[in-house]
């Protein structure tokens, strides 16, 4: 780990992925989803043929389209997705399938907890973007990206638990920003050449008190068959309280590296 509690998740996935432990502590999960880089500009990787996109360092971004509210009125301001149809696709072939799963990230509402997009959803995600979706990936593609989220709300979960006043914090709503470098991976990317795929700032309700944490996806270096991504989770550093924890995340790193 690194001085951003650069909690960096490994994730693997497999086509198919072994779904019987959904809330690993790698990073996969709901709705809304570094690291060899000498050969990643080199041939398309796995998120660039998963999720259809060019090898453009500002390539594979979340399908799920989580971008600015203003450019549709059908927005759900919660997570900045627009509301997606269950009805099949014009040019699909196969029917998939409807049903949604629950996650165990809690919503800021009473004891809900936030729904993954169905199978159909996600490929009319998909499609609304014109990104490619052969439709007998679906199922891993949505099964790899609510992995991946669940993951994340684990680390989120880490950072949290530094806060014994509040126990049971819950994640009000998120936004995807895949264009929008933050400092930590615009540092990296100057040190490292390599860029996140995608971004996600998430704001937690810590019983009343709003906290912004930003999310780095980066693919991993596949091991055999299988991809590996990691997330790098940390609290934004919007006030002082953040920036306490980082610093002492930082010493906790630096005593576990150095001191043990």
């Amino acid at each position: 780990m690194s001085a951003d509690r650069n909690t960096t998740t490994n994730t693997k996935a497999s086509c198919p992925v072994d779904h019987n432990a959904p809330a690993a502590t790698a990073p996969h999960s709901r709705p809304e989803c570094p690291v060899d880089h000498t050969q990643r500009q080199q041939a398309p990787s796995f998120a660039q043929s998963l999720f259809g996109t060019s090898s453009q360092p500002e390539a594979p971004k979340c399908p799920v389209d989580h971008a600015d509210g203003e450019k549709s009125a059908h927005i759900n301001p919660l997570n900045m997705m627009p509301q997606l149809t269950q009805d099949m696709h014009a040019d699909q072939t196969t029917p998939l399938s409807t049903e949604r799963e629950f996650s165990t990230i809690p919503r800021s509402n009473a004891e809900a907890v936030w729904e993954y997009p169905s199978p159909q959803q996600f490929y009319n995600a998909l499609a609304r973007k014109n990104m490619a979706a052969p439709e007998e990936y679906v199922d891993v593609m949505v099964d790899i990206h609510n992995f991946l989220n669940e993951g994340a709300w684990n680390e989120v979960l880490k950072w949290e638990a530094r806060h014994k006043e509040c126990l049971m914090p819950r994640l009000t709503r998120l936004q995807g920003r895949p264009n929008d470098l933050s400092p930590m991976a615009r540092f990296s990317s100057w040190i490292h050449g390599v860029r996140p795929f995608d971004r996600h700032d998430w704001y937690v309700d810590r019983c009343g008190k709003q906290v912004r944490y930003v999310i780095d996806y980066y693919e991993g270096v596949p091991e055999g068959d299988t991809p590996v991504f990691n997330l790098v989770v940390r609290p934004a550093i919007d006030d002082f309280s953040s920036l306490t924890d980082r610093a002492k995340q930082l010493w906790d790193d630096a005593k576990e590296k150095y001191l043990n």
